[in-house]
């Protein structure tokens, strides 16, 4: 989550979802997960969580497409191997002071530098206090959280040996699937 804090926060209000792509800082306090971020006011996710609190983030981490022609038998689908988070809690929306907070915290973890310009410690306070009401912060006690991947372990060793040695020659999503498989290869096939 931490690795890929760009997530999807879902909800869903009048039987319609509404959906937003957001970066979220993660919290820990008094062993509870939070998950603490801002979007815009008065648009149709806002709607939604005013309606109903109840919240599904999607953390999406690496992936990558898997065609059947790495299989042993090649007479079968062709698929995409991922990892992701889904954690689902309540929304509470906070208010101004604890807003600014997060603008704070949100551009000091993003910007990574102190002396940036765009900094939260840069902005002028009336730039700030023009822009904040058009933006609500909110914090989401995290309730359940799962585990999701594919990671091919639904074949057979050889195949997803070869899985791995593709995998291994792509892209940096494609890499990082390659270096979770052989991570698991181990206890996958001890009893095969």
């Amino acid at each position: 989550m931490k690795q890929h804090p760009f997530a999807m926060v879902i909800g869903c209000a009048n039987d319609l979802p509404a959906v937003t792509q957001i970066p979220l800082l993660i919290e820990e306090r008094e062993d509870k997960l939070f998950l603490v971020g801002h979007f815009m006011r008065n648009t149709d996710h806002h709607k939604a969580f005013e309606q109903n609190s109840n919240v599904l983030c999607v953390f999406t981490g690496p992936h990558a497409y898997v065609s059947a022609s790495l299989y042993t038998n090649p007479l079968a689908v062709s698929t995409w191997d991922y990892i992701a988070i889904h954690a689902r809690g309540k929304m509470q929306f906070v208010d101004n002071v604890a807003l600014l907070t997060i603008l704070e915290k949100t551009t000091k973890l993003f910007e990574n530098d102190d002396h940036s310009p765009a900094s939260y410690n840069k902005l002028p306070k009336e730039y700030v206090n023009k822009l904040a009401p058009a933006i609500i912060g909110f914090e989401i006690e995290v309730t359940e959280l799962d585990n999701v991947y594919k990671l091919s372990q639904n074949r057979d060793e050889q195949s997803y040996q070869r899985i791995i040695d593709h995998l291994e020659k792509g892209d940096d999503d494609a890499k990082q699937i390659a270096l979770e498989m052989k991570s698991r290869k181990e206890k996958l096939f001890q009893d095969k």
